[in-house]
Parts: C-alpha cells; sequence; structure tokens
C-alpha cells in the first residue's frame, strides 16, 4: 500500500515554509539544476508507484491463504529488516530519540490500522478499486485538521473534498448491483492513514528517520500481538511472496523520501495519481480483472480533486513565503 498522494500535498505547511525560508538563504541553484532535479524527483515518484502496485499485487496473492494481519506483519518484518538497521547505522542509537513519544506512538499504530484494513480490502476488491477508494484520504485530513490542528478550511477545499467523495461514490456505487461492504476496508484505511498524516503534521520537529523507524518498530509489535490468534504457517511460496510483498514496499518508500528531497512535495503529489492507471494494468496482468467503467470514471473525479488540493497547497505556501520574506524586513 502506498501513501496516499493527497497526504503529501497536505505536508505540514510550517516544516515547508520553514525549509523554503532555509533555501532562499542560500545562494540559489541554476535553473537547469533546479530543472533536472524536479525531473529526477518526478520520475523518482513515478517508479515507487510501480513498486507500490507491485507490492499491493503480492498483497492480493497472499489474501487467499493467509490472513489479512499476518500479511501486513510479514510486510513489516521485511520492511523492518531494511530499514531500521540501515537507520541505525547512519545515525547511531540518537536515530530512535524522540520527544513526542505519544505521537510517534499513535502514528505508528494508525499507519499499521492502515495497513491491515487495505489489506483486508484487497482480499474483496480489485487492485484498482481498492487503490481509487484509498485516494479519498484528502476529505478525511481535510475535517480532521479543524479540530485536531485548528486549521480554517475554506470553501475551496471543501468543495475539492466534496469532489472526492463524489468520485468515491461512483466507484462504490452504494445501491447497485456492484456495491460491496468490502469497498469500506479501503475507505477505513484513508481514514487511519489521515491519523496517521496528523500526527505527522503535529510533530513536524521530529527528524523523518526517527519517525520512519519509530513507525515500523511500534507496527511490528502491535501486529506481532495479534498475529497468533489467527496464525497460519507459510509455505516457501508464501514466504518467497511476502519478502517480495515487502521488498516492493520499502523500496518504493525509499523512492519516495528521495524524490522529496529534490522538489517540493506539491509539484510531486499530482504525479502519485499515476498509480491509479498502474494499478488497473497490474490487476489485469496479474488476475485478468478489468475495472468497470466507473472505477475509471470515480479515480478520475478522485485524482481531479486531489491535483486541485495539491493546487491550493502550493498557492497557500506560496503565500506564506511572501509573508515570511515581508515579515524578515
Amino acid at each position: 500500500m502506498s501513501p496516499p498522494p493527497s497526504v503529501s500535498a497536505t505536508a505540514d505547511r510550517h516544516s515547508v515554509a520553514e525549509s523554503d525560508l532555509q533555501a532562499s538563504a542560500r545562494p540559489s541553484k541554476a535553473p537547469a539544476a533546479v530543472a533536472d532535479n524536479a525531473f529526477l524527483a518526478i520520475g523518482l515518484v513515478l517508479l515507487s508507484t510501480v513498486f507500490f502496485c507491485l507490492g499491493d499485487v503480492a498483497a492480493k496473492f497472499l489474501t487467499d491463504t493467509v490472513p489479512a494481519i499476518q500479511v501486513t506483519w510479514m510486510r513489516y518484518v521485511v520492511f523492518c529488516l531494511m530499514v531500521v538497521p540501515t537507520i541505525l547505522a547512519v545515525r547511531g542509537p540518537q536515530a530512535m530519540r524522540t520527544s513526542r513519544l505519544r505521537l510517534q506512538v499513535i502514528r505508528a499504530l494508525a499507519v499499521a490500522g492502515s495497513s491491515v484494513l487495505f489489506i483486508l480490502g484487497l482480499g474483496h476488491l480489485q487492485v484498482a478499486e481498492a487503490t481509487a477508494i484509498n485516494f479519498v484520504s484528502p476529505i478525511f485530513i481535510t475535517a480532521l485538521s479543524i479540530p485536531l490542528l485548528g486549521e480554517k478550511v475554506g470553501i475551496r477545499r471543501w468543495s475539492a473534498a466534496a469532489v472526492g467523495f463524489a468520485g468515491v461514490m461512483l466507484v462504490v456505487q452504494p445501491g447497485g448491483e456492484a456495491f460491496s461492504l468490502a469497498a469500506f476496508l479501503p475507505m477505513g484505511a484513508a481514514l487511519s492513514w489521515a491519523v496517521a498524516a496528523i500526527a505527522t503534521r503535529m510533530m513536524s520537529s521530529e527528524r523523518p528517520e526517527t519517525t520512519l523507524a519509530w513507525s515500523a518498530v511500534v507496527g511490528l509489535l502491535a501486529l506481532t500481538a495479534f498475529v497468533p490468534f489467527g496464525w497460519h504457517t507459510p509455505d516457501l511460496r508464501e514466504i518467497g511472496i511476502a519478502a517480495l510483498m515487502g521488498a516492493f514496499s520499502t523500496v518504493g518508500h525509499w523512492l519516495i523520501v528521495l524524490s522529496y528531497r529534490r522538489a517540493p512535495v506539491s509539484t510531486l503529489a499530482p504525479f502519485s495519481y499515476v498509480q491509479l492507471l498502474f494499478a488497473g494494468l497490474a490487476g489485469f496482468a496479474a488476475f485478468g480483472t478489468v475495472p468497470g467503467m466507473w472505477t475509471f470514471i470515480g479515480g478520475a473525479v478522485i485524482a481531479a480533486s486531489g491535483l486541485y488540493t495539491a493546487h491550493r497547497e502550493r498557492v497557500r505556501a506560496r503565500e506564506a513565503r511572501v509573508v515570511a520574506a515581508f515579515a524578515a524586513k
């Protein structure tokens, strides 16, 4: 499962503004270098969507025989083995030092819960359907940012959220023959991910590698507590698929991290919606399933909503830079 692009688009504006101010204090890069970085970052994001789709396909294969919680646990095992030793080798034990332990735990549990719900959904839905519905997270982030962050949400963002919800309804088709209660699973995953996104914004001063390490360790421990209640002893084939699933997902996340170091999140977030296309292609290649017309239409509406939200975030970030520049004079 990939992080919905809307989460990136609505990244903490205080940290974005701070990085922009720090960048303005340094000698500006040549336009060609900036453009090269942006193109490279976009390429990394597009490549990450391929890995995320491959990871989702592997997870769907496993849900035929392995409980969803165990599938998620197996992915976390690979994720921890690949990420945590790397972080500790680079940063040392201080990488785990945090001043926001409570928020780190909340975020980690929310991310793990989102993964379980999404993989549960994959057991009943096509990859493209689950991916499209999961991309509805901007609605939940918009709603949660009001009571939890004290943000003022204008009519434009609410309108974009409403359009995104309409897109989800087109995919889900409540009351229609294609409707399935399983559609609420990726929707719940999106809500859980929104909680994680809000927690991330509330601790923007934390180092990214610290947050990543805590999410991996706490998520694995939490899943380990539940795995024994529905344990399925995997065979070699299932272990191999699980290893690929974890590796694909981990590489996808690393590509996202690398891309965000080279270009603003508001620039890159729209390109994550290409995953909707890749999800349809991956589902057809692996399972021979063809998404219905309403899945394509609803996915396009959801993407349009997310693109507009990303545009508004870019406008607001630019306005914040202008205000900060005047205040500094």
